[in-house]
């Protein structure tokens, strides 16, 4: 099981994590050093590699109501649990947030895979393309078709909340991805919510932008700007580690709220290159919004930006691979994510007791170097040609 730090402030936690740095079998502090040091190319490169490792062990995220996460293996089943649900025949529903992405994607494939294990069937997957009424409609629809389990990403806490509380009245289980509505509260109203370390990997998106830049440079970030629990945590991962490094210095922040992500973030950084014409990076929330940001650095003939952000979706993963543009970022773990979802609702359905609230999964941090073993972590599945064709040796 990961451990969680939750006794001390996540800058504490940071700083304890950049300090240990062992050389010739002794162990110094690792800090950011001033500008102008001749080993400081180095010093940074043992400082973020240190602080990466540590970040593997460690789990930064709390749930949303401050829970404490679980592992992943919380959430396995036995033998005689999975015969007594698989003969239960029964029915699940998936209501996505959106759809179409590699995270959506992945998240889908391991709920239908593990749900086929169990003889669980899939009888419907909506995709409210980010708009919470549309969302409320899918609920709507899917209720109709009486499933026993709903698994959801709620695209606004307080827009969606009656629907799923319809749902729960209902007697249909609830099993959250990342998101949870407001006022419903978990083990009561819903199963468990289930996640990645997304400050984990906001702060190992920080570490490799530090490194990128050798600690030191200017850079703008992109954030996603809505409710939404999961993205403040990148956020506040990123921000509280870049500021562990004195000589980067965020220059503006610009939020995006979609559904246009990748839109928004295209005219979000061309404003940024447009005012700062020698700025060395941005940071984008997630992989969409970085697709957008690689746009308009193209657009700017700024193919030097250094470019950080989450998730590993394939334009990303094609440009860590030929080592352009995107520099490294923090990886969920989305196939593994449903999985854990799948198993939790069935547990549900025959009345297990003492089920984990909150289950998140580890950050990974993922730069050119491992960038398609990261692709097999993530996936189940090798890296495609697209990737793994263009990958720089």
């Amino acid at each position: 099981m990961k451990r969680l730090i939750s006794s001390i402030g996540a800058g504490a936690v940071l700083l304890l994590a950049l300090a240990a740095c062992t050389v010739s079998g002794t162990t110094e502090t690792a800090q950011p050093e001033a500008p102008g040091n001749g080993n400081q190319t180095t010093d940074i490169s043992a400082q973020v590699d240190a602080a990466l490792a540590e970040l593997t062990s460690e789990v930064l995220s709390l749930g949303p109501n401050g829970e404490t996460p679980s592992g992943f293996e919380t959430t396995e089943l036995t033998d005689e649990e999975v015969a007594q649900i698989q003969a239960g025949n029964y029915t699940a529903a998936i209501v996505m947030h959106y759809a179409g992405n590699d995270w959506s994607t992945a998240q889908v494939e391991g709920l239908k895979a593990e749900f086929a294990r169990l003889n669980i069937e899939v009888v419907a997957v909506t995709d409210a393309d980010f708009k919470p009424e549309k969302q409320v409609s899918d609920i709507e629809t899917v209720m109709a078709l009486n499933p026993d389990i709903i698994v959801s990403i709620p695209t606004d806490p307080v827009a969606v909340s009656s629907a799923f509380k319809k749902a729960a009245a209902a007697g249909i289980k609830l099993v959250f991805m990342d998101n949870v509505p407001a006022d419903m509260v978990g083990g009561q109203d819903y199963v468990a919510v289930v996640s990645a370390d997304n400050k984990g990997n906001g702060v190992a998106s920080a570490h490799l932008m530090a490194k990128a830049l050798n600690g030191e440079g200017t850079i703008g970030l992109i954030y996603h700007d809505a409710d939404f629990f999961v993205t403040k945590q990148r956020y506040e991962g990123f921000s509280e580690t870049i500021a562990l490094y004195p000589g980067i210095e965020v220059v503006e922040e610009k939020g995006i709220g979609g559904p246009d992500f990748a839109g928004d973030a295209q005219a979000a950084a061309t404003a940024l290159l447009t005012k700062y014409q020698d700025l060395d990076g941005i940071w984008g929330v997630w992989d969409v919004p970085a697709e957008g940001i690689m746009a308009a650095a193209r657009e700017a003939g700024r193919l030097d930006l250094k470019i950080a952000t989450q998730d590993l979706g394939t334009n990303v993963a094609i440009q860590l691979a030929k080592q352009e543009l995107i520099i490294g970022l923090g990886a969920q773990r989305p196939f593994d994510q449903g999985i854990a979802e799948a198993r939790l609702g069935a547990a549900a359905l025959i009345g297990k007791t003492g089920l984990p609230i909150f289950v998140a999964l580890g950050a990974l941090p993922v730069s050119h170097e491992n960038v398609l073993d990261a692709w097999k972590t993530v996936y189940s599945v090798d890296a495609p040609e697209s990737v793994s064709s263009v990958y720089k040796k």
